[in-house]
């Protein structure tokens, strides 16, 4: 593990941009460099805009490798993988680094396998031993009830980053990138496309708000994600989750499940409507800042994770306290 010195983050792409996966990822890369007093590299794959390189090297990276591969494999998880194993190859990191985005959980266990190294996914925090200077990667085990810390003893180390775990950091400097373009064999694509669907999302995405408004079983169908829960949402400027009963009823659509099968958010302010709090919904929103519980029942166990609990009906707290948040807001 001695000739392995690094750390490579495999970075996503939003349109022309990092995506913000990858910042959080660099970022942590970054402390993580700078705690073994080494280098921060990333690879970016796909049709690599010059912003997005340039604003890798200013999130930390001293060298940025490109693999330019075209559109129609963007979803080809054995041209990622290929792409991932040659920045490896050429990097010879200590340390990979990839976000647990679907594209993430695909090849990570995949590059993995092919370096005959061992991976840990969905970590919420990783840190240096000082004494070994190995990296400690830190997950939730049985549906978030514990924590389970783990050390690689294969090299490189690699591990996938649950979203939003992370801080994503600011820009430090308008560098200009040292950008390396990676050769290697492009492996026969085994997908085709038939169509693509762009999601139209109005106001904040769920992912980004700072304040979020989830709805659980509780709400008793689908009227109020579109009414009680969006008004609330509305005047706080945030964005409407849903519980997994609640999508499964078919009350809200599946891009607004938060839990542990759907989407990780961790918002300024959560405010949990009607939700019991089940260990696989708080897998999804535990990063939140402040949770904040609505709840009929006094010994649901959602009061246990909130910091602010009312005890009532939603249909009779949630507009009482949207009306007043108006007034407020009117002053």
């Amino acid at each position: 593990m001695e000739d392995k010195t690094g750390v490579l983050v495999y970075g996503e792409l939003a349109g022309t941009k990092l995506a913000g996966t990858t910042c959080e990822l660099l970022e942590c890369g970054r402390r993580l460099a700078a705690d073994l007093g080494q280098r921060l590299a990333c690879v970016l794959v796909g049709e690599v805009s010059d912003t997005a390189a340039a604003e890798a090297a200013a999130r930390g990276a001293a060298t940025v490798y490109v693999a330019s591969i075209p559109q129609e494999c963007a979803f080809d998880g054995d041209v990622h993988v290929a792409a991932a194993a040659a920045a490896v190859a050429t990097a010879e990191p200590g340390i990979v680094l990839l976000g647990h985005t679907p594209l993430g959980r695909e090849i990570g266990p995949r590059l993995a396998f092919r370096l005959g190294a061992a991976v840990s996914t969905d970590c919420i925090d990783l840190r240096i031993d000082p004494d070994s200077g190995k990296l400690i990667m830190t997950k939730p085990v049985y549906g978030g009830n514990a924590l389970l810390d783990s050390v690689a003893q294969t090299a490189p180390q690699l591990a996938t980053v649950r979203a939003k775990a992370m801080p994503t950091g600011e820009p430090t400097a308008e560098n200009t990138p040292n950008v390396v373009h990676l050769s290697f064999e492009m492996p026969t694509t085994r997908l085709t496309i038939t169509d693509r669907v762009q999601e139209e999302v109005e106001g904040v995405k769920l992912e980004d708000a700072p304040i979020v408004v989830s709805g659980g079983r509780g709400v008793g169908g689908p009227e109020p994600f579109t009414t009680i829960l969006q008004d609330l949402a509305a005047v706080l400027h945030g964005a409407v989750g849903a519980s997994r009963p609640a999508c499964d009823n078919g009350w809200a659509p599946e891009a607004m499940h938060i839990g542990l099968t759907g989407k990780i958010v961790a918002p300024d302010i959560y405010i949990a409507v009607a939700i019991s709090g089940a260990s696989q919904h708080m897998s999804g929103c535990a990063g939140s800042k402040t949770i904040i519980a609505i709840n009929k029942d006094a010994e649901a166990n959602i009061f246990r994770e909130a910091a602010y609990g009312v005890v009532g009906r939603y249909e009779d707290v949630v507009p009482a306290f949207t009306a007043r948040l108006r007034e407020l807001l009117a002053d």
